[in-house]
């Protein structure tokens, strides 16, 4: 069986069972409908019912230089960790960006030089999302222009070398360039949104210019799909089951892209699905400590509220290399699953995640981002001893979002026995959080911070 590059998207919102909360305006607090400076094919991708999308001839042809992505299963992983079931390993890094954000990379880009703008602005974390955005605005002729996460640039500063190579202009988080970023009084210089909220200023503030964001939006989580599409194909083409489908989460792009086709397919053949399992950052654990209501996705304070799990859009959330997974909340699809019960989480600390990393280097001679680090640890525990209370009996299915050739900083800590985990406070989490407005329907315990849903 040969797998093909997929030529549509599949979204799973005909297959949730339930609808998504509706966004709110941030300045009334009201239900009414918020106005994206979006594509209109990217607002459709988000709200429509259809199934599958048409990915455009352009944006296939891209795809062709590094997809099918490989999977195998990680036997020597396997080994290592005492596995009691094969654990399989889809690997994303192989492209110019290391990571699975290329994938929405180059629709985004697409879609937005089709509508006729000349200038992409977004804010990154790790600089993975940064770098994919960069190389797909080259290939489209786009400018580019990446508001990144300061302490991250600063371990790994060739990521911002690649993304200057690649054309963008980037900027170290949080700047003067933006009232936000001007603001800042220097206790959210870790915080994603922040750098977030400093593209969505620069952005409105500039004819021709449009933000981008790769990682928790609907339609982005859609461009992902062909990740679980073609991992489906392969485990197939192995005679492989698995009955759980794992992948990092900091807003929701790569466990989606990775475990959401498996609902579809599930709910679409009356199958059980699988536990798909997402493997959040102890430092943010907004699935798994977090309350479901809504909340701001940048520090603008101007973008629409979106219901998410959430611990806060103002908590000071403790410096990790885990950067890729330092958002306050999870996206409003897989928060709505995870209310649902259809999504389950675990939190995983950094020093678990780098040991994760660290054994898959030495045992599959691939070395994984730390953000992957935390999908593997989680991986890890249900094919041995179980991760709270989840347990895999057939198969795992993890996606290796990344590649870490420039996380080798936080490995060589890892190694020198100076990585120190910092555990989230609990008051200022609470804190964080008591301002926050509950989504309508939800239970009571949903605003207590709990964690997995009954």
């Amino acid at each position: 069986m040969s797998v093909e590059v997929p030529t549509q998207w599949r979204s799973v919102l005909p297959h949730l069972g339930h609808e998504l909360p509706p966004d709110r305006s941030p300045e009334t607090g009201s239900g009414e409908a918020v106005q994206a400076n979006l594509p209109l094919e990217l607002v459709r991708q988000s709200i429509s019912a259809r199934e599958y999308w048409p990915i455009p001839e352009p944006v296939v042809e891209a795809y062709r230089k590094f997809r099918p992505t490989p999977l195998w299963r990680a036997t020597g992983f396997e080994r290592a960790i005492g596995a009691r079931v094969p654990v399989y390993l889809k690997y994303e890094g192989g492209n110019i960006s290391g990571s699975h954000k290329l994938n929405t990379a180059l629709a985004q880009a697409h879609y937005y030089a089709r509508a006729g703008v000349k200038e992409l602005v977004t804010g990154t974390g790790a600089g993975q999302w940064g770098t994919a955005l960069a190389a797909a605005c080259a290939l489209f002729g786009l400018r580019c222009t990446v508001f990144m996460v300061g302490s991250s640039l600063r371990r790994k500063p060739y990521r911002g070398v690649l993304m200057t190579m690649l054309g963008a202009e980037v900027h170290s988080s949080p700047t003067d360039l933006t009232r936000v970023g001007r603001d800042d009084d220097g206790n959210r210089g870790n915080s994603l949104s922040l750098a977030i909220g400093e593209a969505v200023e620069y952005a409105r503030a500039k004819d021709g210019a449009a933000f981008s964001i790769g990682s928790g939006e609907t339609y982005s989580i859609l461009h992902q799909s062909v990740i679980g599409m073609e991992a489906q194909q392969q485990l197939a083409a192995l005679e492989a089951d698995v009955d759980a489908v794992v992948g990092a989460v900091g807003a929701g792009s790569n466990f989606g892209g990775i475990a959401l086709p498996f609902h579809a397919e599930a709910a679409a053949t009356g199958a059980r699905a699988p536990l798909l399992v997402a493997a959040e950052s102890s430092t943010t654990p907004k699935l798994t400590r977090g309350v479901y209501a809504y909340d701001r996705t940048d520090a603008t304070g101007t973008s629409p509220l979106e219901a998410m799990y959430t611990i806060g859009s103002d908590y000071v959330i403790p410096d990790s290399h885990s950067a890729g997974l330092r958002f306050h909340a999870a996206a409003k699809v897989v928060s709505a699953m995870r209310h649902a019960g259809q999504v389950e989480a675990t939190a995983v600390s950094q020093a678990e995640a780098l040991e994760a990393g660290r054994l898959l280097t030495v045992h599959e001679a691939t070395l994984p981002a730390p953000e992957s680090g935390h999908a593997l640890a989680a991986a890890a525990k249900l094919a041995t001893t179980g991760a709270d209370d989840l347990r895999a009996e057939r198969g795992v299915l993890v996606c290796v979002s990344g590649h870490g050739y420039l996380d080798l900083g936080a490995y060589q800590q890892f190694l020198d026995g100076e990585l120190d985990d910092v555990a989230p406070d609990g008051g200022a989490l609470s804190a964080a959080m008591s301002g926050l407005k509950s989504v309508p329907g939800a239970r009571a315990g949903d605003l207590v911070g709990v964690g997995r849903p009954s």
